[in-house]
């Protein structure tokens, strides 16, 4: 079933809010078809999923306005997914998240809204070893992180998007993940705005706007490093930002505060603790 309208309103004044609609698939610069999905259209594919079943790998899809019941699953392939915009096009999941990119070497994924309505612990976005770029999307209502990037491989751009409302954090990069994290919105998260974890994982994180969210702006723990500059961690209902002794911002810890912004936020801008989630009993 197809709908126009979403069920749940987003922040006013975000990136991409009261944006048209895009009427028409851009050009394919790979030279490929482009595949139509609109489940209102007989001569479209009702699902992306099912556009993505007939797509070669220089075709692109490009999916109309509406709220789409789907699983959209990509592996070892390059994509070219296209909505009309994200405050227009939405792709829900009761089981499982309705995005999962593995080993995907390049393309784009951009223009809709992933959001998993399920009770399991699943994540809107799963991002695995992939160099893909996703851009202008919004991943909500996830029960764990909205956005999980992880593995050695990964290397993914994701940029100018929202990350909202998820059980867990926004964005969650872990498991040697290296990808770009730059210019997203990350707000009304039950935990971290971005949080990074484990060795051999380096996000270069930039100009990315974590607030309202109900832990800290920021998190780096066990043995994480990254590149945070000209972030701005405001108004979380914690710290600015928190790190564990064992993880290597750059820059390093004193030049941190005057990179970013970290304030205000109740408890101050940046901690250092062996127990960053001891409010959240881990």
């Amino acid at each position: 079933m197809v709908q126009v309208c979403m069920e749940r309103p987003y922040a006013p004044g975000s990136p991409g809010a009261g944006n048209e609609p895009l009427h028409e698939p851009p050009p394919n610069p790979k030279g490929g078809k482009t595949l139509i999905v609109d489940a209102r259209d007989p001569h479209a594919y009702l699902l992306p999923s099912a556009a993505l079943k007939d797509a070669g790998e220089s075709d692109q899809i490009f999916i109309r306005p509406g709220v789409y019941e789907d699983k959209v699953f990509m592996a070892d392939r390059p994509v070219r997914l296209i909505g009309a915009g994200r405050d227009h096009v939405q792709i829900y999941s009761r089981r499982g998240g309705p995005l999962y990119v593995q080993r995907v070497p390049g393309g784009i994924i951009t223009g809709i809204t992933f959001r998993y309505v399920g009770s399991d612990q699943h994540s809107a976005m799963n991002l695995l070893d992939s160099v893909c770029t996703v851009t202008q999307c919004r991943a909500t209502e996830g029960v764990l992180s909205g956005v999980v990037i992880y593995g050695p491989e990964a290397r993914t751009t994701f940029v100018d998007n929202e990350i909202c409302y998820n059980r867990e954090s926004g964005i969650f990069v872990f498991a040697g993940a290296q990808p770009r994290v730059a210019d997203n919105q990350c707000f009304g998260n039950h935990h971290f705005g971005l949080a990074v974890r484990d060795p051999g994982s380096h996000p270069e994180c930039v100009r990315n706007v974590c607030h309202a969210n109900m832990l800290s702006g920021i998190l780096l723990f066990h043995h994480a490093e990254a590149l945070l500059l000209g972030n701005t961690c405001r108004d979380n209902q914690h710290w600015g930002l928190v790190m564990t002794p064992d993880t290597h911002p750059t820059p390093s810890h004193e030049e941190l505060v005057s990179a970013n912004v970290f304030l205000p936020n109740p408890r101050g801008s940046l901690v250092v603790t062996e127990q960053p989630l001891a409010d959240i009993g881990r």
